[in-house]
């Protein structure tokens, strides 16, 4: 038997791939005659991070990379780039610790990813390769900035219009005709308006941007010395590092994504991606239609608006509640309430809007303050409580505890009156939210079926001055400045008036400076501000010192791979038209209403720029399923700060003790190097208790394989013993792309043992390719288009794990017919190259051919190859099975019967008697009743 020498095979064919340029797609839309057409397949590019790729990461990139090879072998021309996502706190947390600048650190990070990933022999476009980091790259995410700066959302026309235009409106008319997405309320003349001085001016045309600054509650991480977006806290802390994260006011650059959220939602509609991910978007964005609502306040001029989506229940609202961050609770607070709810406030406001939203136990405080129903005329208590969150509608509501279900056990908690307005139910054990049951207890709506009196009492709202009708959405202006140093600078400089003026596009890009140290100045000013020359350009003249988040150059970054060299614009016209939209996109779940959300959102801002001709970006979305691995947790007791072996610490005992992860390297057969872990930890001191052994066992559990839980498996280890060809088969062959999947080592070797028997299918004792140009017979043809069915099918859907089988039958049939003819092995082994494309590669060249195997043509399934010459036949004798016949495949019913009854071992069975029926089921069965 030959011998499959991977170690020889791979890096000679990466080397090949890499001298030959043989990844690189033909960019000029000029040429596409010469394919069937383009296919886009991209992965969400990673964050280059010191510890590499680990065995989890590939499992996306190995699914595209399939797809790209089949794709080109179908004769497509195929784009499949790939980028770094390398600005980010990771490596601003590395540079304050070290000193080292962020840049070197991600660019030695970035260089170990792509070693990392020609190992596993992806196809990739070398051409196309960005990086977030670079100036020639982030020029373009503080251009489409500006541009933001630059324009309004005009609600008539549904699209972003120059903000020259609209200052042309208020010289001529005035704001008064104006829709627009905007947070001015005030109205204003054409009189007014030039009657404002130029900073009065510059403030109202800000409401308007949909690059804008404003104030806002935020998520302040004094440890980090950073705001965090609502996706990276965790609990109330920071996602990275685990620090405290307060809730604090202040002055940030946002972006009006709200301006969007119609045709973000509409867009759903028309994209190939789960509904999953789709209802968490739709949710996240929480599309409202209701009534907007005014309560005057006793004893204060200021009002309170309240937004429902079931004004149907007016009369049922009892009390109020307000934020604790609401500007209203400091007027109304009365002095006996005054130092209650100052330590309530302080509680809740550094609580996370996602602890507050999800907890389900309720807690407040009266403020002593009343409001006016708007009604009735009666008198509501205001109450603060932090399941209601500043950030989202007015940061009050009306409760109606009868007919809500959080109002309903805040009303049980503090015995708040409780009045139902609907029909039906029992309010002395839930609330009672149907919209269909007639109203009670509400005057004019009494008899009305809910749905109808939300209509009708918004009409009186209305008349009366005292609300009006209104849709609200759940989602929240995007918060995008971060006081970090490591990321693109905010290109808007400011007046000696305190003007925001965007940058000139022709001085872009705005570099980062070089700074002594990567923190906040001693002034407490951004990073940035420890350059003078860079925070004061001139004398009149001071730059913003913020930088942008992570998201801003992942929400456009598939865009420049198109034409990543250009120096004049983001991408051409010409090449965008020609590749968007991208045809496959795989990614993680995690960012559905992050990157996912903000790329569509900034992609149709494009397109109302017309810079890209498609609304949506991504046509069709996967996301992969996550490597699962085995982790191990020491217990730490929580007092004592001692570690204690788990054998030794009873079930009951386990809730005063910490699970604290620990390397997967130190563990063997679940007992732990204790002295390895003291050097990995430098925990020196610190206190282990053994069992009589000196054993010090672990907590075994099943979790997301991940740096952060030290469960991770090289997957150079693994490329290194068994070789890429077999990771990738293995990955795919361990479950539904979408699915989670458990890793397990020992199961590489079958999938090892699988190409050892491939690469003899081909080859002699001595190594030698050996096959020969005889015909194919029926049986071979048979198996290899069963084959191709199946494996050309599972690829277009996506279903790899079901392919890996299909070559594993047959591989085995074609060892049982003891086959190596070129008719079969030729077409199975291009089948095989998207999924092992080096053993596929050397036995092409094996065969004969001097070109890739990338430049052959997939092979066309044939079903004529499938249909049966013969049918076997089961005959049942009075319900029994007791004999088999083969009749040709075209017998009729009555040749059927009289082979049947022909057969001897029929006769046996009928002893001479006459069967009293035949029933023929073509195809199927005989059946012979005596």
């Amino acid at each position: 038997m030959g011998v499959y020498n991977f170690r020889a095979i791979e890096p000679k064919w990466q080397q090949y791939w890499k001298e030959n340029r043989t990844f690189v797609a033909e960019k000029n839309p000029q040429k596409p005659d010469q394919y069937k057409g383009k296919y886009y397949v991209m992965d969400m590019f990673p964050y280059p991070s010191g510890a590499g790729l680990h065995v989890g990461h590939p499992l996306g990139y190995i699914a595209t990379d399939i797809i790209t090879r089949y794709k080109r072998i179908q004769g497509y021309n195929v784009l499949h780039p790939m980028g770094f996502d390398a600005f980010g706190l990771p490596a601003e947390q590395y540079a304050i610790k070290t000193g080292i600048h962020p840049a070197e650190t991600t660019r030695k990070n970035i260089a170990r990813y792509i070693e990392q990933m020609d190992m596993m022999g992806f196809h990739y476009d070398p051409d196309t390769q960005v990086a977030t980091s670079d100036p020639s790259f982030y020029k373009w995410t503080q251009w489409i900035f500006v541009k933001m700066f630059e324009h309004w959302y005009d609600k008539r026309e549904e699209k972003a219009r120059p903000i020259a235009e609209l200052r042309e409106i208020f010289v001529n008319e005035g704001n008064v005709n104006v829709q627009a997405a905007t947070t001015q309320d005030d109205v204003f003349t054409e009189v007014e308006w030039k009657e404002m001085s130029a900073k009065a001016q510059a403030d109202i045309i800000m409401n308007y941007r949909l690059a804008y600054a404003d104030y806002a509650t935020v998520n302040w991480c004094p440890a980090l010395g950073t705001v965090l977006a609502n996706e990276e806290v965790k609990e109330g802390k920071s996602e990275r590092g685990g620090f405290p994260v307060e809730r604090r006011q202040m002055k940030q650059w946002m972006l009006r994504i709200t301006a969007y959220s119609d045709r973000l939602l509409a867009g759903l509609k028309t994209i190939d991606w789960s509904d999953a991910i789709k209802a968490m978007q739709t949710n996240w964005i929480g599309r409202s239609e209701g009534a907007s609502i005014v309560y005057a306040v006793e004893g204060v001029s200021d009002t309170l608006e309240v937004f429902t989506t079931r004004p149907d229940t007016i009369y049922g609202n009892t009390f109020m509640v307000v934020a604790p961050e609401h500007s209203i609770v400091e007027q109304i607070t009365t002095p006996d309430q005054k130092e209650e709810v100052e330590k309530y406030v302080e509680w809740a406001t550094n609580r996370s809007e996602r602890d507050r939203m999800s907890d389900t136990t309720k807690t407040g405080v009266w403020t002593g303050g009343y409001a006016i129903h708007p009604l009735t005329g009666n008198k509501l208590p205001i109450w603060i409580s932090d399941y209601v969150v500043i950030t989202y509608g007015t940061g009050a509501i009306m409760a109606v505890p009868a007919h809500d279900t959080r109002d309903y056990e805040m009303a049980k908690k503090f015995g708040l009156e409780i009045i139902p307005v609907i029909e039906g139910g029992n309010v002395e054990e839930e609330a009672f939210t149907s919209k269909d049951a007639p109203m009670i207890n509400s005057d004019f709506l009494n008899g009305l079926p809910a749905y109808e009196a939300g209509t009708k009492v918004t009409e009186v709202f209305e008349e009366r001055g005292v609300g009006k009708g209104k849709v609200t959405y759940r989602q929240r202006d995007v918060t995008w400045s971060r006081q970090r140093y490591w990321g693109e600078p905010t290109p808007v400089v400011y007046d000696a008036e305190g003007i925001a003026h965007a940058v000139d596009t022709s001085e872009l890009p705005i570099v980062l400076p070089e700074i002594d140290e990567y923190k906040p100045s001693p002034d407490g000013q951004p990073p940035l501000g420890r350059s003078e020359t860079f925070a004061y350009p001139s004398p009149d003249v001071t730059r913003d010192l913020n930088t942008m988040p992570g998201w801003a150059g992942s929400s456009w970054y598939f865009l420049r791979y198109v034409d990543p060299t250009n120096a004049d614009a983001f991408a051409s016209k010409e090449s965008l038209d020609y590749w968007l939209p991208i045809d496959l996109y795989v990614g993680g779940t995690e960012h559905a209403v992050g990157h996912l959300l903000y790329s569509r959102f900034w992609h149709k801002f494009l397109k109302d720029l017309d810079l890209v001709s498609t609304e949506e970006p991504f046509q069709k979305l996967v996301n992969q399923g996550m490597i699962q691995h085995e982790s191990r947790k020491i217990y730490r007791h929580k007092e004592t700060n001692k570690y204690v072996s788990a054998d030794l610490i009873p079930e009951d005992e386990r809730e005063q003790y910490a699970l604290i992860p620990t390397d997967i390297q130190l563990v063997n057969n679940g007992i732990m190097d204790v002295e390895g872990y003291k050097t990995w930890t430098k925990e020196a001191d610190a206190q282990f208790v053994t069992n009589d052994q000196g054993e010090f066992h672990t907590f075994a559990m099943i979790e997301k394989m991940s740096k952060s839980k030290y469960n991770t498996v090289d997957p150079e280890v693994i490329c290194k013993e068994y070789g890429a060809d077999t990771l990738r088969l293995y990955e795919m062959f361990l479950g539904p792309i979408e699915d989670a999947k458990p890793w397990n080592t020992d199961g590489i070797s079958g999938v090892f043992s699988f190409l050892k028997r491939t690469w003899n299918l081909f080859t002699d004792d001595e190594n030698a390719l050996s096959i020969t140009d005889e015909a194919a017979t029926k049986e071979e043809l048979k198996a290899l288009h069963t084959a191709i069915k199946q494996t050309s099918d599972a690829i277009d859907r996506l279903a790899f794990n079901t392919a890996v089988p299909a070559f594993m039958v047959l591989t085995k049939e074609l060892q049982r017919m003891k086959c190596n003819k070129r008719a079969i092995l030729e077409p199975y082994v291009i089948m095989l190259s998207p999924f092992a494309p080096h053993i596929a590669e050397e036995l092409w060249q094996m065969m004969g051919h001097e070109e890739t195997i990338l430049k052959a043509s997939y092979p066309v399934f044939h079903a004529e190859y499938l249909v049966e010459d013969t049918i076997e036949y089961p005959v049942q004798i009075n319900g029994k099975v007791r004999a088999k016949i083969s009749v040709a495949a075209d017998a009729d019913k009555q040749a059927v019967e009289e082979i049947a009854l022909a057969d001897d071992k029929v006769k046996e069975w009928l002893n001479g008697k006459d069967p009293r029926k035949v029933i023929v089921v073509p195809g199927r069965i005989v059946n012979v009743v005596v």
